[in-house]
């Protein structure tokens, strides 16, 4: 799977990158998308990470599905995060599979795709090659890093890896680390990846097959839970599909079956499977309190200086409020400026990425007062701070 469309950049060619697992990656490509336009000061780069089967086409037409942007709704010019004042950047996370290095790219040693030779990694580890392209593109400092879900994870690794390169930070609808549910469905995901008899051991890639079935599942079980029961009673309730009666047979009967088949086969036409045990493997890794003796405030003490913003959804059972205060909490610990809101949703933990205009307006709050202390000042700002 190879991007159509986007730019890319070739990192770490004289300086290998050195994994958390002990590997090295020498080089490294990196897709990404820029928006807007650096100023002179070079004080206006806003870095959004985006979460698990994202990509970096933030406010742009995907490739291959021809979509809108994932974030378009805020990001773009005279929008919540406005290019016409912002340097946007937003890049493929290392071991995903549009545009940058991960198990669907050839292997130089060998000319052959990596498939499961592949190093493991982690989610620092994507830190470190977004930070390579950061400062590839120019940037010593970025006004903002904003993510949700595993983006909001990146983000706490920048804030405990590269603190003196940020200005502020915004997390979404995250965690510190996973529960043992989490990685439960991760794990069933990976199962059914790894059971499909076309998963071929993770060299599919030489026999011209996929394992299509397999990711397909793992996306219906992860797609339930990136929704609330709520959103799925209002949304389909025992609705039928097409029918009157049910069929006694194993049909999708119900509406709601078939909506997860489809967003199922779906994805399989964009994502790599193997990229997906990579990525969901780098997620279940994640805990930074564990490399500070258990407190994640001594991981986040470098960055006192950094403000903060944290938002969580009331319907959000993935990463529920109270895994967000945890990260509120160690923050405030550190002695790290937070701002923090609990917000009233139906759609579980993808309202990050919907219509919730309470988020929407603490969002544009933040983004203003963190544009104004780092030394932005535009004709329609606020006097106020948030």
């Amino acid at each position: 799977m190879t991007p159509t469309a986007g730019k890319t950049a070739t990192l770490f060619t004289d300086t290998p990158l050195a994994l958390d697992g002990g590997a090295v990656l020498s080089p490294v490509t990196v897709g990404y998308e820029t928006y807007g336009t650096l100023n002179d000061a070079g004080n206006n780069a806003v870095l959004i990470c985006h979460a698990l089967t994202g990509d970096q086409y933030v406010a742009s037409t995907h490739p291959i599905t021809g979509k809108p942007g994932w974030w378009e709704r805020l990001v773009g010019p005279g929008k919540l995060i406005d290019t016409d004042k912002y340097f946007v950047v937003c890049s493929n996370v290392l071991g995903s599979c549009l545009g940058t290095t991960g198990p669907w790219q050839d292997n130089p040693e060998t000319g052959k795709p990596w498939g499961t030779s592949f190093p493991v990694i982690t989610i620092r580890d994507m830190v470190r090659v977004q930070a390579g392209l950061v400062a590839h593109l120019g940037i010593d400092k970025l006004m903002m890093v904003i993510g949700g879900s595993m983006g909001g994870m990146q983000v706490q690794e920048w804030l405990t890896t590269y603190p003196e390169r940020l200005h502020s930070a915004v997390m979404l609808a995250t965690a510190p680390r996973h529960t043992a549910q989490n990685i439960a469905f991760h794990e069933v995901g990976r199962q059914a990846i790894m059971a499909d008899p076309d998963w071929c051991d993770g060299r599919y890639y030489d026999h011209d097959v996929k394992p299509a079935k397999g990711l397909s599942v793992a996306r219906m079980t992860a797609h339930i839970t990136y929704l609330s029961e709520d959103a799925l009673t209002a949304k389909f309730g025992r609705n039928l599909q097409n029918r009157e009666e049910v069929t006694f047979g194993f049909e999708a009967d119900f509406q709601v079956e078939s909506y997860l088949r489809h967003q199922g086969s779906s994805f399989v036409d964009r994502f790599d499977a193997n990229s997906y045990l990579y990525i969901t493997r780098a997620m279940d890794y994640l805990d930074i309190a564990a490399r500070h003796g258990g407190r994640l405030a001594d991981a986040f003490k470098p960055a006192a200086h950094v403000r903060c913003c944290v938002i969580s959804f009331t319907s959000d059972w993935l990463y529920p409020t109270v895994e967000n205060k945890s990260i509120v909490h160690a923050l405030n610990a550190a002695g790290v400026p937070v701002s923090f809101a609990e917000i009233e949703s139906p759609f579980g933990h993808d309202a990050f990425l919907l219509d919730v205009p309470e988020m929407d307006h603490m969002l544009t709050g933040f983004v203003k007062a963190a544009a104004r202390t780092n030394g932005l000042f535009f004709d329609d700002q606020e006097t106020g701070d948030a």
